[in-house]
């Protein structure tokens, strides 16, 4: 027993060490390890950013290639092992189906074909393609073993196009919408309300009144009107950075206030004023000595906001005022699910729905672990 103790004492001795020089990245590193559901948001914000970055390679088909015979076709499962007369062996693969029509209604439906299953293959060869628009490749993570094959794990479409491969394109447009738009955002919102609490007088007044107009404007009718007023003509290049800065250029502001309320506390700081005799100009004092300390702030309020991002893409698009097909994005692939027939006939339609929902959700929750860390001084458990 006297061991143990002695054991645990010089062990809890190491770690007020570690703790004493540690940096404050590594206390927040510590501290948000902690935090078990903020640690696994991360693994899966991670994968989704890894799939957005790879749909070239992730996706088994061309998302915009229809097929007529497999109309609102069933999501297929992966079955790793095939059972025959001499036994079961590692065969990836998935059921077919066959197509049937009602003889009175005509409707059409699909049933398992129980004498024929698709081959799939891991980092099989598949029709030539380029990553990034850059690199060619001729392999993809999966793919059929016969050519011209096709399965659909996550369904098909009303054009019979494979949902899953739409999905992971959608990924990209929709994840990249909430970075590019928080940076933007995380920009106007440092530099207005850095100089609206270092400098004050008529620069707050000014910049406080611009940011208490915005807020006063209801936010949704905003985002439909500005979204209506952009031309239908554009390419969808355009329309997407259109939609990228619109969301940002009213996301700004809480950020602002923040950081102007923060600011106006630490410009009589002790470190702020030996700056000042320094000689360091302002520039260097409110983004050297000033913002640093905003830094823990800065990254959750990123974190936070990035879904709000995701989710005001997707409403717009949802309502079609956003981007336009062939723009894939999670908010287009679900307005093509807002129709009887696809809840009745089709529920996988909604599969993109899901995808919001699991990285809003996984974004919200890394944010709080960063919320959490923000005070890396605090008890470390």
């Amino acid at each position: 027993m006297t061991g143990d103790a002695e054991s645990l004492g010089a062990a809890l001795t190491l770690s007020r060490k570690e703790e004493a020089v540690a940096s404050q990245w590594q206390l927040m590193w510590w501290r948000f390890r902690q935090h078990k559901l903020a640690f696994a948001s991360l693994i899966i914000v991670a994968l989704i950013y890894f799939v957005a970055l790879f749909i070239e390679f992730l996706a088994p088909f061309n998302p915009e290639a229809p097929n007529r015979a497999a109309v609102y076709h069933p999501p297929q499962m992966i079955k790793l092992f095939e059972t025959s007369a001499q036994g079961w062996r590692l065969h990836p693969h998935v059921d077919a189906y066959r197509e049937i029509r009602d003889p009175r209604t005509l409707a059409v439906s699909f049933i398992r074909d129980g004498s024929r299953t698709i081959g799939i293959r891991f980092f099989g060869r598949a029709k030539s393609y380029r990553l990034w628009g850059l690199i060619p490749l001729d392999r993809k993570f999966l793919s059929a073993e016969t050519p011209g094959e096709h399965f659909y794990l996550f369904g098909a479409d009303r054009l019979g196009r494979d949902m899953l491969s739409r999905v992971i394109y959608g990924t990209r447009i929709s994840m990249s919408v909430g970075l590019i738009g928080v940076t933007i955002s995380l920009t106007l919102g440092l530099l207005l309300g850095g100089l609206s609490g270092y400098f004050g007088g008529w620069i707050d007044s000014l910049i406080q009144r611009i940011v208490e107009l915005k807020i006063s404007l209801p936010t949704i009718p905003i985002w439909l009107g500005l979204s209506a007023a952009l031309p239908r003509d554009w390419p969808p290049t355009l329309n997407y950075f259109a939609i990228v800065t619109l969301l940002s250029f009213l996301g700004w502001t809480e950020l602002a206030r923040v950081v102007r309320g923060r600011l106006l506390g630490l410009r009589t700081e002790d470190f702020v004023t030996a700056a000042k005799f320094d000689g360091a100009s302002e520039k260097r004092i409110i983004f050297r000595h000033m913002i640093p300390s905003l830094t823990s702030h800065v990254i959750a309020s990123a974190t936070l906001a990035v879904p709000m991002m995701i989710l005001a893409e997707s409403a717009l698009s949802f309502l079609g005022l956003g981007l336009q097909p062939p723009t894939i994005s999670w908010g287009v692939l679900l307005k093509e699910a807002q129709n009887v027939r696809s809840i009745a006939a089709a529920p996988w339609l909604f599969i993109p729905g899901a995808a919001v929902v699991i990285s809003v959700l996984s974004l919200n929750f890394l944010g709080d672990g960063l919320r959490d860390a923000a005070d890396p001084y605090g008890d470390l458990r």
